[in-house]
C-alpha cells in the first residue's frame, strides 16, 4: 500500500510526516505556492530570488517559513543551482549565504549535506525532483535538486557515495523523493531520453512510454528512484510522494506555466538531535 510521506502542515509548507514525526527536532519538507507577498506570474509564496520577481517580496515570503519553522533565515544555506551534479558540505560558516541575495548563494550547487544543527538546507524548484537523505544513526542530512540533468548526471547516487565515503552504512540511508512534475504532464525528445537510457540497467521497468513519434512521457521520479536502487538502496529505504507539482495548483510549474513562474523551496534543518 502507498503510503505518502508529506503532509499538509498549513497553506505554506508539507513536511516529511515520517521523518518529522520520528525526530521532532527534525525540519523537513517543502513549501507551497500559497499564503505569500509576491504578485502576477510569482504568486504569491516565491521562494526563488533568481526568477525576476521583486527580492524583497522574495526575502518577506522566506521571512514567513522563517517564523513558521523557528528557523531564523540568517541559519539558511541556499545555493546557485545549475541542473549539475556538485555537492557542498554544509558548516557553520555557510550560515545565511544566499538567504536574503541570491550573490551571497553557495556557487554551482545542487546539492547540499551536513551534520551541524542550527543549518536550514533549501533548494528551489518548480517540476525538478527533490531528493532528501537521511542517515537515521548519525543525524547527517542532504538535499539534492535533481532536474533531469542532474538526474542523468546521478546526483542522487553521488550523495549516496558522499555519505558512505564519510563513514555512513548504507542501510541506514533513507531518501525521500519530493513532490514534482509527474509522468503525464512531462513530455521529453530523443535527445533527453537518450541520455536516461544510457544511465538504466538492463531490466528495470520502463520509466518512459511513447507519446507519439520522437515524444516521450517521463516519470523522473521513477527514475531517480531507479539510480538509488542500482547504487545499492532498497525499496524500504526510499520514499517517493505521489504529488505532482504540475497537476496540483498548490505548487508552481514551470512546464504548466511556460517558463514564467515562481520557485517552491526544499529544506532540511536540525533544530536539535
Amino acid at each position: 500500500m502507498f503510503n505518502e510521506p508529506f503532509i499538509k502542515e498549513s497553506e505554506s509548507y508539507y513536511a516529511i510526516k515520517k521523518w518529522t514525526e520520528e525526530f521532532p527536532g527534525l525540519k523537513a519538507g517543502i513549501t507551497t505556492r500559497l499564503g505569500g507577498e509576491s504578485e502576477g506570474c510569482y504568486d504569491s509564496l516565491n521562494m526563488g530570488l533568481h526568477v525576476g520577481d521583486e527580492s524583497e517580496n522574495v526575502v518577506k515570503n522566506r521571512a514567513i517559513i522563517a517564523h513558521s519553522l523557528d528557523f531564523p533565515l540568517e541559519n539558511w544555506a541556499a545555493a546557485e543551482q545549475t541542473h549539475g551534479n556538485s555537492i557542498h558540505e554544509v558548516i557553520p560558516s555557510d550560515q545565511g549565504k544566499g538567504s536574503i541575495s541570491y550573490s551571497t548563494s553557495i556557487k554551482d550547487t545542487d546539492g547540499f549535506m551536513t551534520n551541524h544543527n542550527n543549518l536550514l538546507l533549501t533548494m528551489c524548484y518548480a517540476d525538478c525532483v527533490p531528493l532528501y537523505f537521511l542517515d537515521k544513526q548519525n543525524g547527517k542530512i542532504g538535499v539534492a535538486h535533481a532536474g533531469w540533468k542532474g538526474t542523468v548526471e546521478e546526483i542522487g547516487p553521488a550523495m549516496i557515495s558522499k555519505y558512505l565515503d564519510q563513514g555512513s552504512v548504507l542501510s541506514d540511508i533513507e531518501v525521500v523523493i519530493g513532490p514534482s512534475i509527474c509522468e503525464k504532464c512531462y513530455v521529453v525528445d530523443d535527445r533527453v531520453l537518450n541520455r536516461v537510457k544510457k544511465v538504466l540497467e538492463d531490466g528495470n521497468d520502463l520509466p518512459y512510454n511513447l507519446k507519439e513519434e520522437g515524444q516521450y512521457h517521463l516519470d523522473l521520479k521513477k527514475v531517480n528512484r531507479f539510480l538509488l536502487l542500482q547504487r545499492g538502496l532498497v525499496e524500504r529505504q526510499i520514499h517517493t510522494s505521489g504529488y505532482c507539482s504540475s497537476c496540483n495548483s498548490d505548487f508552481y510549474s514551470f512546464r504548466r506555466e511556460n517558463g514564467h513562474t515562481g520557485r517552491m523551496m526544499s529544506f532540511i534543518g536540525w533544530k536539535e538531535k
